[in-house]
């Protein structure tokens, strides 16, 4: 048998005045920039639950769903996936996060990211031979020592600004510590970002041995160096702001060859 009683509360406290309840089309908001936080290009909104109620349940869910991504099956020198950025990448500081798994290993070079100009490879980032993840800036690059990232989903960021050079990795949520790189450098407009292939001139002379094979599943670019606790919510699927560079979301995918891309 339960017994209920009232409790008195000593006349030294005050209760804390009830929260304001956010309105639905701000819980509305927050879901679907949730949503984009966590790399899904298309979800149903429609369900008008509060997150306040639900919040566990539905961005669970929303995060663990295979939203969109794209698949580079076999080793080629011929396939890759361009992207449309939504502006030019004249930038002097950058996030750029990328998703992804591969069951690539031993001593091979893995292009995970390529921007390049007719003259220059202005960002790339790579899994170099040995096991390093890196990036490069028009010439000499920065690498990071990581533990094997193995052949599961992996999230990997990295930051950099001109200003002090400061660079900084991040893997699944955990910081490297920061290099000096390219201090009073900056990124110029006016070429192609794609996936899949190291273009050594522009957009050609591709290297088989050197191309994506596995899956991505996000790829996100803001056009400024994001806080360490920014990075980290990023990548647990917190509320945060919208890309402003690349959004996996809506940015504009233009496969060739054997990609497939999934929904």
């Amino acid at each position: 048998m339960s017994h209920h009683y009232i409790r008195e509360v000593p006349t030294r406290f005050t209760l804390a005045k009830p929260r304001h309840r956010r309105s639905q089309t701000h819980s509305d908001e927050a879901y679907l920039e949730h949503g984009r936080a966590c790399g899904h290009a298309s979800f149903d909104p429609a369900p008008k639950v509060s997150l306040t109620n639900h919040v566990a349940l539905r961005l669970h869910l929303l995060c663990s769903s295979p939203g969109r991504s794209l698949v580079f099956p076999q080793q080629t020198s011929s396939s890759f996936v361009e992207l449309a950025p939504a502006q030019p990448l004249s930038l002097d500081a950058f996030t750029l996060c990328l998703k992804f798994a591969t069951e690539l290993t031993g001593e091979r070079e893995v292009i995970l990211f390529a921007y390049r100009t007719a003259d220059f490879d202005e960002l790339n980032v790579w899994r170099e031979l040995d096991g390093r993840l890196s990036f490069y800036l028009s010439g000499q690059g920065v690498l990071f020592e990581v533990p094997e990232l193995g052949p599961l989903e992996n999230h990997v960021c990295f930051t950099w600004e001109s200003l002090t050079g400061r660079a900084t990795m991040y893997v699944n949520g955990k910081s490297s510590a920061s290099k000096i790189y390219q201090r009073a450098h900056k990124v110029r407009p006016g070429g192609k970002v794609i996936l899949g292939q190291d273009p050594d001139v522009f957009l050609g002379d591709f290297d088989a041995k050197q191309s994506f094979v596995g899956e991505i599943f996000a790829v996100n670019m803001w056009d400024s160096a994001l806080h360490p606790h920014a990075v980290k919510e990023v990548f647990s699927g917190g509320v945060f702001s919208t890309p402003n560079v690349i959004d996996w979301a809506t940015v504009t995918l233009l496969p060739t060859g054997n990609v497939v891309e999934f929904q």
